[in-house]
Protein backbone atom coordinates (compact mmCIF):
# COMPACT_ATOMS: atom_id res chain seq x y z
CA UNK A 1 0.00 0.00 0.00
CA UNK A 2 0.99 3.77 -0.16
CA UNK A 3 1.71 4.28 3.17
CA UNK A 4 4.23 1.68 3.83
CA UNK A 5 6.04 2.26 0.28
CA UNK A 6 6.36 5.65 1.88
CA UNK A 7 7.72 4.50 5.34
CA UNK A 8 10.02 2.01 3.52
CA UNK A 9 11.63 5.32 1.19
CA UNK A 10 11.74 7.12 4.15
CA UNK A 11 13.53 4.48 6.35
CA UNK A 12 16.56 4.67 4.43
CA UNK A 13 17.24 7.93 4.69
CA UNK A 14 16.62 9.00 8.33
CA UNK A 15 16.40 7.49 12.12
CA UNK A 16 12.63 7.04 12.06
CA UNK A 17 9.75 7.78 10.25
CA UNK A 18 5.89 8.11 10.14
CA UNK A 19 3.52 8.14 7.61
CA UNK A 20 -0.16 9.50 8.22
CA UNK A 21 -2.63 9.68 5.89
CA UNK A 22 -6.44 10.76 5.90
CA UNK A 23 -9.24 9.98 2.92
CA UNK A 24 -12.65 11.03 3.75
CA UNK A 25 -15.66 11.54 1.31
CA UNK A 26 -18.72 14.06 2.15
CA UNK A 27 -22.59 15.22 1.05
CA UNK A 28 -22.89 18.76 2.08
CA UNK A 29 -26.06 19.61 1.70
CA UNK A 30 -26.97 23.54 2.00
CA UNK A 31 -30.08 26.19 2.21
CA UNK A 32 -30.08 29.95 1.99
CA UNK A 33 -33.28 32.15 2.20
CA UNK A 34 -35.25 29.29 3.50
CA UNK A 35 -34.85 26.83 0.15
CA UNK A 36 -32.66 23.99 -0.64
CA UNK A 37 -29.49 25.97 -1.94
CA UNK A 38 -27.12 22.83 -3.37
CA UNK A 39 -25.99 19.23 -2.55
CA UNK A 40 -22.18 18.38 -3.25
CA UNK A 41 -20.28 15.34 -3.11
CA UNK A 42 -16.52 15.52 -1.97
CA UNK A 43 -13.66 13.61 -1.87
CA UNK A 44 -9.84 14.07 -0.49
CA UNK A 45 -7.31 12.24 0.34
CA UNK A 46 -3.40 13.32 1.46
CA UNK A 47 -0.49 12.01 3.25
CA UNK A 48 2.10 13.44 5.60
CA UNK A 49 5.56 12.34 6.56
CA UNK A 50 7.59 13.00 9.75
CA UNK A 51 10.72 12.05 9.93
CA UNK A 52 13.88 12.37 12.68
CA UNK A 53 16.96 12.21 11.80
CA UNK A 54 20.23 13.77 13.72
CA UNK A 55 18.06 14.50 16.25
CA UNK A 56 15.65 17.18 13.96
CA UNK A 57 12.42 16.95 12.26
CA UNK A 58 11.61 17.06 9.11
CA UNK A 59 8.53 17.20 7.70
CA UNK A 60 6.07 17.31 4.28
CA UNK A 61 2.86 16.50 2.91
CA UNK A 62 1.02 16.06 0.08
CA UNK A 63 -2.52 15.64 -1.88
CA UNK A 64 -0.31 14.14 -4.76
CA UNK A 65 -0.69 9.93 -4.10
CA UNK A 66 1.97 9.61 -6.82
CA UNK A 67 4.39 12.01 -5.52
CA UNK A 68 5.99 9.34 -2.92
CA UNK A 69 9.82 10.43 -3.78
CA UNK A 70 8.90 13.57 -3.80
CA UNK A 71 7.47 13.90 -0.45
CA UNK A 72 10.30 11.81 1.41
CA UNK A 73 12.57 14.41 -0.51
CA UNK A 74 10.83 17.30 0.75
CA UNK A 75 10.83 16.06 4.28
CA UNK A 76 14.88 15.60 4.40
CA UNK A 77 15.36 19.18 3.03
CA UNK A 78 13.60 20.10 5.81
CA UNK A 79 15.88 18.60 8.41
CA UNK A 80 17.72 21.41 8.33
CA UNK A 81 15.15 23.62 9.46
CA UNK A 82 13.52 21.38 11.62
CA UNK A 83 12.38 21.97 15.62
CA UNK A 84 15.33 19.42 17.54
CA UNK A 85 13.65 16.42 18.65
CA UNK A 86 12.86 16.00 22.21
CA UNK A 87 10.89 12.73 21.56
CA UNK A 88 10.43 9.05 20.05
CA UNK A 89 7.85 7.63 17.69
CA UNK A 90 6.03 4.81 19.72
CA UNK A 91 6.11 1.53 19.86
CA UNK A 92 3.19 -0.66 18.76
CA UNK A 93 0.48 -1.08 20.95
CA UNK A 94 -2.72 -2.27 21.70
CA UNK A 95 -6.08 -0.57 21.04
CA UNK A 96 -9.26 -0.57 23.03
CA UNK A 97 -12.16 -0.26 20.41
CA UNK A 98 -14.06 3.23 20.31
CA UNK A 99 -16.99 2.70 17.58
CA UNK A 100 -17.08 5.74 15.95
CA UNK A 101 -18.15 4.34 12.63
CA UNK A 102 -22.37 3.46 11.70
CA UNK A 103 -23.41 1.85 8.77
CA UNK A 104 -26.43 3.39 8.52
CA UNK A 105 -24.87 6.70 9.07
CA UNK A 106 -22.11 6.13 6.07
CA UNK A 107 -25.40 4.86 4.01
CA UNK A 108 -26.92 7.95 4.35
CA UNK A 109 -27.94 9.84 0.71
CA UNK A 110 -28.33 13.05 -0.41
CA UNK A 111 -31.73 12.53 -1.07
CA UNK A 112 -32.33 11.60 2.99
CA UNK A 113 -30.29 14.18 3.96
CA UNK A 114 -32.12 16.63 1.91
CA UNK A 115 -35.13 15.39 3.84
CA UNK A 116 -34.11 16.40 7.18
CA UNK A 117 -33.04 19.79 6.40
CA UNK A 118 -36.23 20.71 4.18
CA UNK A 119 -38.50 19.35 7.18
CA UNK A 120 -36.28 21.60 9.78
CA UNK A 121 -36.53 24.54 7.46
CA UNK A 122 -40.02 24.19 6.55
CA UNK A 123 -41.02 23.69 10.50
CA UNK A 124 -39.45 26.92 11.55
CA UNK A 125 -40.33 28.73 8.58
CA UNK A 126 -43.95 27.91 9.07
CA UNK A 127 -43.53 28.55 13.02
CA UNK A 128 -41.70 31.85 12.30
CA UNK A 129 -42.53 33.46 8.44
CA UNK A 130 -40.94 36.43 9.26
CA UNK A 131 -37.37 34.71 9.98
CA UNK A 132 -35.05 34.02 7.24
CA UNK A 133 -33.77 30.41 7.87
CA UNK A 134 -29.99 28.97 6.23
CA UNK A 135 -28.46 26.02 7.42
CA UNK A 136 -26.52 22.69 6.49
CA UNK A 137 -26.74 19.14 6.70
CA UNK A 138 -23.71 17.14 6.09
CA UNK A 139 -22.49 13.58 6.00
CA UNK A 140 -19.03 11.98 6.00
CA UNK A 141 -16.85 8.86 6.15
CA UNK A 142 -12.77 9.28 7.02
CA UNK A 143 -10.33 6.43 7.34
CA UNK A 144 -6.77 7.64 9.33
CA UNK A 145 -3.98 5.53 8.66
CA UNK A 146 -0.96 5.83 11.03
CA UNK A 147 2.61 3.92 10.65
CA UNK A 148 5.65 4.03 11.75
CA UNK A 149 9.47 2.58 11.47
CA UNK A 150 9.01 1.33 15.04
CA UNK A 151 6.49 -1.18 13.72
CA UNK A 152 3.13 0.87 14.71
CA UNK A 153 0.43 0.23 12.15
CA UNK A 154 -3.21 1.82 13.50
CA UNK A 155 -6.16 2.68 11.17
CA UNK A 156 -9.59 3.73 12.01
CA UNK A 157 -12.92 4.28 10.13
CA UNK A 158 -15.43 7.07 11.62
CA UNK A 159 -18.34 8.30 10.28
CA UNK A 160 -20.46 11.75 11.11
CA UNK A 161 -23.31 13.15 10.51
CA UNK A 162 -24.11 17.36 11.33
CA UNK A 163 -26.67 19.43 11.39
CA UNK A 164 -26.44 23.35 11.96
CA UNK A 165 -28.82 25.97 11.19
CA UNK A 166 -29.15 29.67 11.22
CA UNK A 167 -32.57 32.08 11.42
CA UNK A 168 -31.79 35.89 10.86
CA UNK A 169 -34.63 38.61 11.60
CA UNK A 170 -34.45 41.79 10.03
CA UNK A 171 -36.96 44.72 11.64
CA UNK A 172 -35.63 48.43 11.41
CA UNK A 173 -32.49 48.69 12.95
CA UNK A 174 -33.52 45.42 14.97
CA UNK A 175 -31.36 42.03 13.72
CA UNK A 176 -31.65 39.08 15.66
CA UNK A 177 -29.45 35.56 14.97
CA UNK A 178 -30.28 32.59 16.57
CA UNK A 179 -28.06 29.48 15.98
CA UNK A 180 -28.77 25.61 16.11
CA UNK A 181 -26.55 22.22 15.41
CA UNK A 182 -26.53 18.48 16.57
CA UNK A 183 -24.03 16.28 15.50
CA UNK A 184 -23.59 12.37 16.01
CA UNK A 185 -21.65 9.25 14.75
CA UNK A 186 -24.99 7.74 14.00
CA UNK A 187 -27.73 9.18 11.94
CA UNK A 188 -29.81 9.90 15.11
CA UNK A 189 -29.92 13.97 14.63
CA UNK A 190 -31.48 15.53 17.63
CA UNK A 191 -34.04 17.62 14.75
CA UNK A 192 -36.83 18.01 17.65
CA UNK A 193 -34.24 19.36 20.77
CA UNK A 194 -32.69 21.75 17.92
CA UNK A 195 -36.24 23.09 16.84
CA UNK A 196 -37.29 23.45 20.67
CA UNK A 197 -34.22 25.08 21.88
CA UNK A 198 -34.52 27.80 18.37
CA UNK A 199 -38.37 28.61 19.32
CA UNK A 200 -37.57 29.24 22.64
CA UNK A 201 -34.66 31.49 22.32
CA UNK A 202 -37.30 33.44 19.64
CA UNK A 203 -39.19 33.67 21.99
CA UNK A 204 -37.46 34.58 24.81
CA UNK A 205 -36.31 37.46 22.19
CA UNK A 206 -39.49 38.99 21.40
CA UNK A 207 -39.34 42.11 23.79
CA UNK A 208 -36.12 43.66 24.38
CA UNK A 209 -35.21 44.77 27.63
CA UNK A 210 -32.57 47.13 29.24
CA UNK A 211 -29.52 45.13 30.33
CA UNK A 212 -28.67 44.42 33.60
CA UNK A 213 -25.15 46.78 33.94
CA UNK A 214 -22.39 46.18 36.64
CA UNK A 215 -20.75 42.85 38.43
CA UNK A 216 -24.30 40.65 38.10
CA UNK A 217 -24.72 36.63 37.93
CA UNK A 218 -24.37 35.74 34.22
CA UNK A 219 -25.44 32.26 33.28
CA UNK A 220 -24.19 30.98 30.15
CA UNK A 221 -25.85 28.41 28.09
CA UNK A 222 -23.55 25.20 27.05
CA UNK A 223 -23.62 26.95 23.34
CA UNK A 224 -22.32 30.41 25.57
CA UNK A 225 -19.64 27.89 27.08
CA UNK A 226 -18.28 27.00 24.02
CA UNK A 227 -18.48 30.24 21.86
CA UNK A 228 -16.59 32.03 25.13
CA UNK A 229 -15.72 30.29 28.04
CA UNK A 230 -13.74 26.67 26.61
CA UNK A 231 -11.11 28.86 24.53
CA UNK A 232 -9.45 30.84 27.38
CA UNK A 233 -9.59 27.57 29.84
CA UNK A 234 -8.46 24.75 27.38
CA UNK A 235 -5.00 27.33 25.92
CA UNK A 236 -4.00 27.00 30.10
CA UNK A 237 -3.25 23.51 29.58
CA UNK A 238 -2.22 23.10 26.69
CA UNK A 239 0.91 21.44 26.64
CA UNK A 240 2.51 23.60 24.16
CA UNK A 241 1.62 26.55 26.57
CA UNK A 242 3.16 25.13 29.39
CA UNK A 243 6.28 24.66 27.52
CA UNK A 244 6.22 28.14 26.30
CA UNK A 245 5.71 29.17 29.90
CA UNK A 246 3.15 31.66 28.31
CA UNK A 247 0.18 29.39 30.65
CA UNK A 248 -1.10 30.75 34.11
CA UNK A 249 -1.66 27.41 35.28
CA UNK A 250 2.73 26.58 34.99
CA UNK A 251 3.56 25.07 38.43
CA UNK A 252 -0.13 24.79 39.48
CA UNK A 253 -0.81 21.57 39.24
CA UNK A 254 -2.25 19.79 41.99
CA UNK A 255 -3.55 23.25 43.59
CA UNK A 256 -7.23 24.10 43.44
CA UNK A 257 -8.14 27.16 41.64
CA UNK A 258 -11.50 26.60 40.44
CA UNK A 259 -14.66 25.87 42.48
CA UNK A 260 -15.22 22.47 43.93
CA UNK A 261 -17.87 21.48 42.09
CA UNK A 262 -16.01 21.42 38.90
CA UNK A 263 -14.65 18.80 37.05
CA UNK A 264 -13.40 18.23 34.08
CA UNK A 265 -13.06 15.09 31.78
CA UNK A 266 -11.07 14.91 28.45
CA UNK A 267 -12.75 11.59 27.10
CA UNK A 268 -11.83 10.42 23.61
CA UNK A 269 -13.58 6.82 24.25
CA UNK A 270 -16.94 8.08 24.77
CA UNK A 271 -18.76 5.87 21.86
CA UNK A 272 -20.09 7.60 18.94
CA UNK A 273 -19.29 10.89 19.33
CA UNK A 274 -17.52 12.54 16.49
CA UNK A 275 -14.21 13.94 18.41
CA UNK A 276 -13.84 10.12 19.87
CA UNK A 277 -11.32 7.90 18.77
CA UNK A 278 -9.21 4.68 19.48
CA UNK A 279 -5.80 6.52 18.96
CA UNK A 280 -4.68 10.12 19.26
CA UNK A 281 -2.67 11.07 15.42
CA UNK A 282 0.67 9.78 16.67
CA UNK A 283 -0.98 6.53 17.48
CA UNK A 284 -0.54 6.77 21.12
CA UNK A 285 -3.83 5.19 22.87
CA UNK A 286 -6.93 7.27 23.48
CA UNK A 287 -7.44 7.48 27.21
CA UNK A 288 -10.12 9.12 29.66
CA UNK A 289 -8.39 10.96 32.01
CA UNK A 290 -9.56 14.35 34.11
CA UNK A 291 -8.08 18.00 33.15
CA UNK A 292 -9.74 19.22 36.94
CA UNK A 293 -10.45 17.21 39.36
CA UNK A 294 -13.24 19.05 42.12
CA UNK A 295 -11.53 22.42 41.30
CA UNK A 296 -7.79 21.12 41.32
CA UNK A 297 -5.77 21.30 38.31
CA UNK A 298 -5.13 17.64 37.36
CA UNK A 299 -3.35 17.15 33.86
CA UNK A 300 -2.56 18.63 30.99
CA UNK A 301 -2.72 18.31 27.51
CA UNK A 302 0.58 16.54 25.60
CA UNK A 303 2.14 15.45 22.23
CA UNK A 304 4.98 13.43 22.30
CA UNK A 305 7.14 16.47 21.49
CA UNK A 306 5.64 18.83 24.15
CA UNK A 307 5.89 16.01 26.97
CA UNK A 308 9.35 15.32 25.77
CA UNK A 309 10.07 18.97 26.36
CA UNK A 310 8.26 19.18 29.70
CA UNK A 311 9.18 16.28 30.67
CA UNK A 312 6.35 14.59 31.32
CA UNK A 313 4.10 11.76 29.52
CA UNK A 314 2.70 12.34 26.43
CA UNK A 315 -1.43 12.47 27.35
CA UNK A 316 -2.51 10.86 24.02
CA UNK A 317 -3.95 13.91 22.87
CA UNK A 318 -1.70 14.81 19.69
CA UNK A 319 -4.17 16.30 16.81
CA UNK A 320 -3.11 17.13 13.45
CA UNK A 321 -3.90 18.23 10.05
CA UNK A 322 -2.33 16.76 7.01
CA UNK A 323 -0.50 20.40 5.81
CA UNK A 324 0.48 20.37 9.50
CA UNK A 325 3.11 18.66 12.57
CA UNK A 326 1.08 17.80 15.71
CA UNK A 327 -0.07 19.52 18.11
CA UNK A 328 -1.63 19.04 21.73
CA UNK A 329 -4.98 19.98 21.98
CA UNK A 330 -8.56 18.69 23.65
CA UNK A 331 -10.78 15.64 22.59
CA UNK A 332 -14.05 15.69 24.13
CA UNK A 333 -14.46 17.52 27.19
CA UNK A 334 -17.37 16.29 29.47
CA UNK A 335 -18.10 19.13 32.49
CA UNK A 336 -19.65 17.33 35.14
CA UNK A 337 -22.83 18.65 35.92
CA UNK A 338 -24.38 20.17 39.25
CA UNK A 339 -27.89 20.36 41.05
CA UNK A 340 -29.51 22.89 39.66
CA UNK A 341 -31.76 23.16 36.47
CA UNK A 342 -31.66 25.83 34.52
CA UNK A 343 -35.08 27.02 35.04
CA UNK A 344 -33.48 27.34 38.70
CA UNK A 345 -30.63 29.33 37.54
CA UNK A 346 -32.86 32.04 36.17
CA UNK A 347 -35.95 32.10 38.88
CA UNK A 348 -32.91 32.40 41.83
CA UNK A 349 -32.29 35.68 40.69
CA UNK A 350 -33.58 39.36 40.98
CA UNK A 351 -31.31 40.61 38.13
CA UNK A 352 -29.06 38.54 35.95
CA UNK A 353 -27.97 38.21 32.38
CA UNK A 354 -28.75 34.74 30.68
CA UNK A 355 -26.30 34.78 27.34
CA UNK A 356 -26.58 32.30 24.02
CA UNK A 357 -24.24 33.63 21.77
CA UNK A 358 -21.23 36.33 21.13
CA UNK A 359 -20.07 38.25 18.15
CA UNK A 360 -17.26 37.20 16.88
CA UNK A 361 -14.95 34.99 19.49
CA UNK A 362 -13.62 37.66 21.33
CA UNK A 363 -10.89 39.25 22.98
CA UNK A 364 -8.51 40.00 25.69
CA UNK A 365 -5.48 37.74 27.32
CA UNK A 366 -6.87 34.49 26.10
CA UNK A 367 -3.64 32.53 27.23
CA UNK A 368 -3.93 34.36 30.63
CA UNK A 369 -7.86 33.49 30.85
CA UNK A 370 -9.31 36.52 30.08
CA UNK A 371 -12.47 37.32 27.96
CA UNK A 372 -13.95 40.62 26.60
CA UNK A 373 -17.27 40.06 23.70
CA UNK A 374 -19.87 41.55 22.25
CA UNK A 375 -23.53 39.64 23.31
CA UNK A 376 -25.16 38.65 20.14
CA UNK A 377 -28.09 37.03 22.00
CA UNK A 378 -28.79 37.77 25.30
CA UNK A 379 -31.76 37.84 27.79
CA UNK A 380 -31.88 40.14 30.67
CA UNK A 381 -34.01 38.36 33.95
CA UNK A 382 -35.74 40.45 36.43
CA UNK A 383 -37.28 38.92 39.67
CA UNK A 384 -36.62 35.17 38.53
CA UNK A 385 -37.99 35.80 35.43
CA UNK A 386 -36.39 36.57 31.65
CA UNK A 387 -37.75 40.22 30.29
CA UNK A 388 -36.38 40.29 27.07
CA UNK A 389 -33.48 40.21 24.62
CA UNK A 390 -30.61 43.03 25.84
CA UNK A 391 -28.56 44.85 23.16
CA UNK A 392 -25.32 46.50 22.48
CA UNK A 393 -24.04 44.72 25.69
CA UNK A 394 -20.68 43.40 26.43
CA UNK A 395 -18.93 40.54 29.21
CA UNK A 396 -15.84 40.98 30.16
CA UNK A 397 -13.71 38.64 32.59
CA UNK A 398 -11.19 36.23 34.08
CA UNK A 399 -12.31 32.63 32.75
CA UNK A 400 -10.45 31.02 36.40
CA UNK A 401 -11.52 33.68 38.71
CA UNK A 402 -15.39 33.40 37.72
CA UNK A 403 -14.89 29.77 37.24
CA UNK A 404 -13.28 29.91 40.91
CA UNK A 405 -16.00 32.43 42.06
CA UNK A 406 -18.84 30.23 40.31
CA UNK A 407 -23.10 30.62 41.34
CA UNK A 408 -24.39 27.30 40.40
CA UNK A 409 -23.82 24.38 38.05
CA UNK A 410 -26.25 22.91 35.96
CA UNK A 411 -27.60 19.55 36.02
CA UNK A 412 -28.68 19.19 32.37
CA UNK A 413 -25.65 18.76 30.42
CA UNK A 414 -26.10 19.09 26.61
CA UNK A 415 -23.65 18.34 23.72
CA UNK A 416 -22.12 21.43 21.53
CA UNK A 417 -20.75 20.09 18.36
CA UNK A 418 -18.91 16.54 18.84
CA UNK A 419 -15.96 17.83 21.20
CA UNK A 420 -17.96 18.85 24.40
CA UNK A 421 -20.44 18.19 27.09
CA UNK A 422 -21.30 20.59 29.49
CA UNK A 423 -24.26 22.02 31.64
CA UNK A 424 -25.18 25.49 31.85
CA UNK A 425 -23.37 27.83 34.57
CA UNK A 426 -23.97 30.34 36.12
CA UNK A 427 -21.22 32.57 37.09
CA UNK A 428 -20.10 35.70 39.58
CA UNK A 429 -17.37 38.01 39.08
CA UNK A 430 -18.69 38.71 35.25
CA UNK A 431 -18.16 42.83 34.45
CA UNK A 432 -21.58 43.57 32.27
CA UNK A 433 -21.58 46.81 29.83
CA UNK A 434 -24.41 48.02 27.71
CA UNK A 435 -25.08 51.47 25.36
CA UNK A 436 -29.02 51.09 26.23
Amino acid sequence: MLEEEVLALASQQADQAEVFSVSSTSIPVSYEGNRLKSVDTRESSGIALRIIKDGRIGFSSTTNTDDKEGLVARAVEMLPFGAKAHMEFPDAAEYTHVPTYDEGAAALQSASLVDIGGALIDKMHGDFPDVVWEGRVSQSVSTTRLLNSNGLVAEETSSSVGLGVEGTLVRDTYMLFVFGRSSSCKPDLDVDGVIEALTRKLRWAERVAAAPTGQVPVIFTPQAVAGLLLGPLMAGFNGRNIVQQSSPLIEKLGTRMLDPRITVWDDPTNPYVPGSRSFDDEGVPATRFPVVQEGVIANFFYDLQTAGQAGATTTGSAHRGLASLPGPGASVIIIEPGDTTFADMIAGHKNALVVESFLGAGQGNILGGDFSANVLLGYAVENGEVTGRVKDTMVAGNVYAILEALGALGSEPEWVGGSLQTPALCCNGVSVSSKG
